[in-house]
């Protein structure tokens, strides 16, 4: 037996207006100072004062969102005791509405210890939003979040099935304005997750349908918004292709890519989506070598030769890659910037980090230490995967 979860979805040309149909006492915008200096957050209050729900909001969150920062916010929900709560801004700002409302519904819970094993009130003192202003993270769409602890320096992963956000608003104009780096870091997120979940060992028939989708909506609308942020077109497609994935992902689980991003991002500070899709087309190498992957799925659904699942997985790390250089993504982490001795220090860091992540376990093929610091080595250089 298995489940398959989803928001209610809310999307297209003017999706915002559905805020104008709530019913209520107050709502409290979790999101950060950007999306308030963009005059985003003022778009949604003015749909909320419409049915007379009063706002506030909170724009503490900063990126990779930190457990420090969510209890001060699960603090201020206490305070204010809102009946909706709604996450605007990119991935960082819905995990962390996510997060801060299981601790206002559930004071005084340790964030590290939730798990989807076990029960937990939520919906008692208020509903979620979630609206992005990105199109990658697929945040909206999913029950966990992940949080950086600043004190003991490494990533929380909080996630249990009621976290899943009850409205998703997916509005085209809530990314229209998107800088072009962000628009490649976010949407070659939704590309991995997509191509990672497909490939998950708890992949389904539900999340199959999805992520194949997404991955052609992605290759066919990335490029073209990365190109002029102004198609309009291409956004709204790009947009809805991240909450498909992230619907596909959080019914799934991504794999190995994300672990060593998450690795790699909590070390040096790099932007998620970059962080994870550096390592795709080495964990795609690695998995195919190993057999008993289904890559060749994904090359066909873009229209690649895929005789057999080795060219099919050769096929789809080139079209990774080729992707990755239209929009002017680094393809090895010493195209970071990262100095290689100041690697070469963290590397049994990095390796320890990402065998312990979550998500190595929804992995085709596990790696081994040994095997992890292959790879990370191997991506550090550029080096085709040949184990």
């Amino acid at each position: 037996m298995w489940y398959f979860d989803s928001p209610h979805v809310i999307f297209g040309e003017e999706a915002l207006i559905f805020l104008a149909q709530l019913t209520g006492r107050h709502a409290f915008v979790i999101t950060d100072h950007n999306i308030v200096q963009l005059g985003l957050a003022q778009l949604v209050v003015d749909q909320l004062i419409t049915v007379g729900l009063t706002a506030t909001i909170f724009d503490e969150v900063e990126p990779e969102p930190s457990l420090q920062m969510v209890q001060r916010c699960a603090l201020a929900l206490a305070e204010q005791q809102p009946d909706w709560i709604i996450g605007l801004g990119g991935g960082s700002c819905m995990d962390a509405a996510k997060a801060a409302w299981l601790l206002y519904e559930n004071p005084g819970i340790e964030p590290a210890s939730v798990n989807p094993f076990d029960q937990y009130t939520l919906r008692a003192k208020a509903k979620l939003i979630a609206i992005p202003t990105t199109s990658g993270t697929g945040s909206e769409a999913t029950w966990y979040a992940v949080l950086t602890d600043t004190v003991e320096q490494r990533k929380v992963g909080v996630g249990t099935r009621g976290m899943l956000p009850d409205y998703a608003i997916i509005d085209p104009v809530m990314v229209m304005s998107l800088p072009q780096s962000i628009t490649a870091d976010t949407g070659l997120d939704a590309l991995t997750q997509s191509i990672e979940s497909y490939q998950s060992t708890w992949r389904n028939d539900f999340s199959d349908a999805l992520c194949l989708h997404a991955v052609r909506l992605i290759f066919e609308n990335l490029p073209r918004v990365y190109a002029d942020g102004s198609d309009r077109e291409a956004r709204e497609h790009m947009h809805n292709a991240a909450t498909i994935g992230g619907i596909g992902f959080g019914n799934s689980q991504a794999t190995l890519a994300h672990c060593m991003g998450h690795a790699l991002g909590a070390l040096f500070h790099i932007p998620h989506g970059r962080a994870v899709a550096l390592f795709l087309p080495y964990t795609i190498e690695f998995t195919a070598n190993g057999g008993g992957s289904r890559y060749a799925d994904i090359a066909k659904t873009l229209g690649l030769r895929a005789d057999a699942e080795s060219i099919g997985a050769a096929n789809l790390v080139s079209a990774v890659r080729d992707l990755e250089r239209k929009l002017h993504q680094p393809l090895t982490v010493s195209e970071l910037g990262i100095d290689r001795a100041a690697f070469d220090q963290v590397l049994p860091d990095l390796v320890m980090r990402a065998e312990t992540d979550t998500q190595i376990a929804t992995s085709q093929r596990i790696p081994d230490s040994a095997e992890l610091q292959r790879l990370f080595d191997y991506a550090y250089t550029g080096r085709s995967v040949d184990f």
